[in-house]
Formats: C-alpha cells, sequence, structure tokens
C-alpha cells in the first residue's frame, strides 16, 4: 500500500504519518479553492489552507465564517477533511486499500502501528476496523439525536445535513459548525439535547480508540490495560477539577454563566471544562470567560486529549506520567508504580521531552506573534494554545491576523495533530544505536 502511495520510496513510519496529514491538508486546500467551493466564488490561498489545514488537525480555528461563506459543497469537503483528519491518514488510506482488495503489507502494518501507538503488531488491520466501525457507530447516534432538534428547525434536507456534520465534528473534537457567525452553540445554551449530545461525542472521541476498544472488550475497570485506567482517571480529574474551578470563577460573570439559570449552570460549567480538552464547541461566549479562566483554560488546552484519540496537545497520560513522577519523588521512591505496574524509565523521558518541545513551540510562536502581530499578549498567547491542543477555542483575533500570523498558527495546528515527538522524528534522521558507553557522572538539579 505504502510503496504504491509513496511511488516506490521508502521512509520512516513518522514521516509518513506526517506527509499523509500534509497530502490531506494540500488536496483540502485545492478542494476549497475551488469557486464551487465559497459563497462569493473567491477565497484567498492562505485562507483556504488555513481552513483546510484547521479541518484535518480536527481544530476548529476559522478565518472566515464556516456557516455563510462556504457552499454546500465547501461544507462537505471541510466535513470530509474532519473525518480523514479524526480517523488519521493510515486508517483512511487502510479501509480504501481493503475496499479495493489490496494487500496489507508489513511496512504497511509498521506504519499502522506507529499511528495507533500500539506496542504489538497482532490484529493491527482488525482494529483499524473496529475503529470505524465504532466511530461509524457513535456518529449515527449522534446524527440521530441531533435530528430531533435540527429538522424541526431547519427542515429534512438542512436538518439533517447540519446533524451529520455536527455529529462528525463533535466526535473528531473539531469544534468547527455551520450556524452562522463566530458564537458556537451559545443559542443552545439551554438546550440539554443538543448541548449533551455533542458533550457526549467530544468526549468519547477524545478518549482514544485504544481505551475505548478496551471499554467494549473488557467492560469491568479492572481488566483494563494500564493506559486505558490512567486515561479514564486524569480525563475525570480534569473533568470534576475543572467543572469546580469553572462554577466557582464564572458563576457570578453575567457574560458567561451568571446569565444562566440553576438548572442549566452544571451543564453549561461541564461543557466549558470539557471543550478546551480539544473539542472547541462553546455553550457560553469565550470572548465574555474571566482572564482568571481563561488561564485555567489554558493549562487544559495544554494537556489536550488521549494519545489514538481525535484530539491533541500534551496528553492525558504525559500529564499523568508526569504527576506520577512528582509524587514518587516527594515519596522518596526510586520507581513511578501505577496500580501495581513499574514505569518504564525512557518513558518518563519521552513524556519529559514531549512537554519541553511543546512548550519551546508554544512560546516561539506566541514571542513571533507579539512582533509581527499587533493585538493583546493575552488574546494572542490564547490562540497559540488553542491551536497547539487544536482546540478551536479563540478569543476572536484569528480572521484579523496577517497571512504570516495564519501560517505560524498553520504550524503550530499541524505540530499540534501529528504530536511533538512525531514532527521530530520525521525531520530528524534515523534513529543509529551507539556501541559505545561512556562513563557516568552526575550533576547538580534543581
Amino acid at each position: 500500500m505504502l510503496k504504491w502511495l509513496l511511488g516506490g520510496k521508502s521512509f520512516a513510519p513518522a514521516r509518513i504519518l506526517a506527509l499523509g496529514f500534509a497530502a490531506m491538508i494540500v488536496l483540502g486546500t485545492i478542494l476549497l479553492s475551488l469557486p464551487v467551493a465559497v459563497e462569493g466564488g473567491a477565497i484567498s490561498l492562505v485562507d483556504a489552507f488555513f481552513t483546510a489545514t484547521s479541518a484535518v488537525c480536527v481544530t476548529g480555528l476559522v478565518v472566515v465564517d464556516t456557516g455563510t461563506f462556504f457552499t454546500r459543497f465547501g461544507h462537505t469537503v471541510i466535513m470530509l477533511l474532519i473525518l480523514g483528519g479524526a480517523l488519521g491518514f493510515m486508517t483512511a488510506a487502510t479501509i480504501i486499500f481493503i475496499l479495493l482488495g489490496k494487500r496489507i503489507t508489513l511496512r504497511d502494518r509498521l506504519v499502522i502501528k506507529e499511528a495507533l501507538n500500539s506496542d504489538s503488531f497482532q490484529g493491527l488491520v482488525l482494529t483499524i476496523l473496529t475503529i470505524v466501525k465504532i466511530a461509524a457507530l457513535s456518529i449515527l447516534a449522534g446524527n440521530t439525536l441531533l435530528a430531533f432538534r435540527f429538522v424541526p428547525q431547519f427542515g429534512w434536507s438542512k436538518g439533517l445535513f447540519f446533524s451529520l456534520f455536527h455529529s462528525i465534528s463533535a466526535f473528531a473534537n473539531a469544534g468547527f459548525d455551520l450556524f452562522g457567525g463566530y458564537e458556537s452553540l451559545t443559542a443552545y445554551r439551554d438546550d440539554y439535547l443538543v448541548g449533551g449530545t455533542i458533550l457526549g461525542l467530544f468526549v468519547f472521541g477524545g478518549l482514544g480508540f485504544t481505551v475505548i476498544l478496551d471499554i467494549f472488550q473488557k467492560r469491568r475497570f479492572s481488566h483494563f490495560s494500564l493506559h486505558s485506567k490512567l486515561v479514564l482517571v486524569v480525563t475525570a480529574l480534569l473533568l470534576i477539577t475543572g467543572t469546580a474551578i469553572i462554577l466557582f470563577l464564572e458563576h457570578n460573570n453575567p457574560a458567561t454563566l451568571g446569565s444562566v439559570t440553576a438548572g442549566n449552570r452544571l451543564l453549561a460549567a461541564v461543557f466549558t471544562a470539557a471543550t478546551p480538552r480539544t473539542a472547541g464547541f462553546s455553550l457560553v461566549p469565550t470572548e465574555g470567560l474571566l482572564t482568571p479562566t481563561l488561564f485555567f483554560l489554558l493549562i487544559l488546552m495544554f494537556i489536550g486529549a488521549s494519545p489514538a484519540s481525535t484530539g491533541g496537545g500534551i496528553k492525558t497520560t504525559t500529564f499523568g506520567l508526569v504527576l506520577a513522577t512528582v509524587r514518587s519523588l516527594i515519596r522518596g521512591n526510586d520507581e513511578v508504580v501505577l496500580y501495581a505496574k513499574r514505569i518504564p524509565g525512557f518513558l518518563i523521558l519521552k513524556a519529559v521531552v514531549i512537554i519541553f518541545i511543546s512548550i519551546s513551540l508554544i512560546f516561539s510562536v506566541i514571542f513571533v506573534m507579539t512582533v509581527i502581530e499587533n493585538k493583546p499578549l493575552q488574546d494572542i498567547t490564547f490562540e497559540v494554545f488553542s491551536a497547539f491542543g487544536t482546540v478551536g477555542l479563540s478569543t476572536g483575533i484569528t480572521p484579523l491576523l496577517s497571512d504570516a500570523g495564519k501560517l505560524l498558527l498553520v504550524l503550530t495546528m499541524y505540530t499540534g495533530r501529528i504530536g511533538p515527538l512525531t514532527m521530530l522524528y520525521a525531520l530528524a534522521r534515523r534513529l543509529r544505536l551507539s556501541t559505545i558507553r561512556y562513563p557516568e557522572e552526575r550533576v547538580l538539579i534543581g
């Protein structure tokens, strides 16, 4: 499969994944640049490139109003780009080749293994098919529930399309919407059907396909893999803590929760705490949030979703491993142990490297954008964190950025989606194992 796609050339798995996402972005840019995709018949190349990247990287940041600027053809292209970006290049390519009856080679399986963050070659193609079934059933369920609201509101044709588009966008944690303007789901702030369905879809999609498979196959928490246990515990911790903090900070803010009835305030708070984990939808206006709340959302956006999911960020497991390492050091333990399992040292090192690369990228982009953009530092910082976490929340400055600023956010979204470590592997030379062991010496730390 890969030999055919890459014209016989050989690349490392990380480079293939990076090139695959880049190819989808280029194709999307071409399609969105067509006159039939735009209501006015014209869009700048940079704006088409930005929109395609945001869709493939399931981010949701927009430089034009998706609902009114693009035609039904353009909306369909964006929806398919979101779906392709959510499932991943190798998943989409594998399904196409299975349908065509092509053989999946060992090299193909190596790249699929990298894409799924799997430790084994066993059952990879079956896992891909199961992932597609889960995604299809989730989207179908969301589509059915949303249709009860959108069909009476918009009619059968537009209502069913809206239901499908927003189900895919929610499950993919993309944050794109078709309601016109830049207010996301604020018109449905008090609607439990729409808000609850969208919330359920993006939380479920953000768990990661590995965890979802564990839940369906093993069903009991005690039987789950350590990875699944860590994801579920960290996800629950972030959701509960985030909801409590947002309720505390925003309960008297008339621009957000202060104007919501007591019965609907919890839904809005839970939604606001969950959406920075790469979803991008909002029931309350982001620009109306208080400064402390925006700062707290930066932390949630930086952590992001889980590995092998539809989201970005450093991932819940990376955050969880660092917390576990800190706890072990405080307790004076020389090993990191979770649920009676010892964590290998190289995984902790990998987590630290991911965090370092991510922080370096984010603050480098923020610095350059403060030089080229005449915008408040708080807004720029929020936008960059949102791009890296592939979240899509915005304080409203994205359409006002220069072309250079938009391209910087494109780079940030792309790196956040494929992962900073995958990006580093894609750019680096092949890893060579050293045959020389040097003497060890310690340095002072802290």
